[in-house]
């Protein structure tokens, strides 16, 4: 498994196109948050926290994190290599959790260079220091935890196809309908008491708890929970090609 995980990390890291898609996730988060006039801008709000950080990444996972997955296994399907991986004295799920762990790897490095954003807003605070610093690192794991459910996700779209180009789609679209659809569904107000309901299933409503440093014992069990069904699911489909 730990030999899988390094495979994957390095295939990533050795291509261009891994720099770039982590460029781009830096580039227009540090746009939105420092350099373009909006409501987001953390210099224009004059206030020293990074709530619009936490608000803005989610959105920016949407993209971020299926470029990463996509390639998880649409890539062993379109070269024919899966067969041989699942020849391995390795078993499904560990194949699973290698890849899963290490897209997770991914996201975290491409997080670790906005803890610059963390010392910018503590040095600017008024006194110096002036930020919740228990709510950021509590805001930090909701990102994790927001990753996670993404990346599980990734990885069983990417089981359904060896087209990367609809891996990437399908795990846009359904992140979307995960983190937001649900949210939105509950807001029209139609459903009378199933409103609510819809609005517990999706990861916006679980995931602002977090996003201001609250962490809620049963925030954590809906995303632990998320991710473990999506990785049963693709270990369903890998053992779905031997019947």
């Amino acid at each position: 498994m730990k030999a899988l995980y390094l495979k994957e990390l390095r295939a990533f890291l050795s291509s261009l196109i891994g720099y770039i898609v982590i460029g781009i996730f830096l580039v227009v988060n540090a746009l939105f948050l420092f350099v373009f006039t909006n409501s987001l801008n953390i210099l224009d709000a004059q206030y020293s926290t990074l709530d619009n950080f936490f608000y803005i990444t989610p959105w920016l996972f949407l993209f971020l994190i299926p470029a990463i997955t996509m390639r998880s296994f649409s890539e062993e399907q379109r070269e024919g290599t899966l067969e041989l991986l699942l020849t391995k004295p390795i078993s499904e799920m560990e194949i699973i959790l290698a890849k899963f762990f290490a897209s997770l790897t991914l996201v975290i490095m491409a997080l670790l260079p906005t803890l610059i954003y963390f010392v910018t807003v503590f040095q600017l605070g008024d006194p110096v220091g002036n930020i919740d610093t228990g709510a950021t690192w509590g805001s930090y794991l909701g990102l994790l935890f927001v990753a996670s459910i993404f990346v599980s996700l990734g990885i069983l779209t990417s089981s359904l196809t060896n087209n990367q180009i609809v891996s990437f789609l399908l795990s846009a679209l359904g992140s979307y309908i995960l983190y937001n659809g649900f949210q939105s569904l509950g807001t029209f107000d139609l459903l009378g008491s199933m409103d609510q309901f819809f609005i517990s299933m999706g990861i916006e409503e679980h995931y602002r708890g977090l996003s201001i440093g609250l962490i809620d014992s049963r925030d954590v069990l809906y995303f632990v929970g998320v991710s473990t069904l999506f990785i049963l699911l693709t270990r369903l489909r890998l053992q779905a090609r031997n019947w």
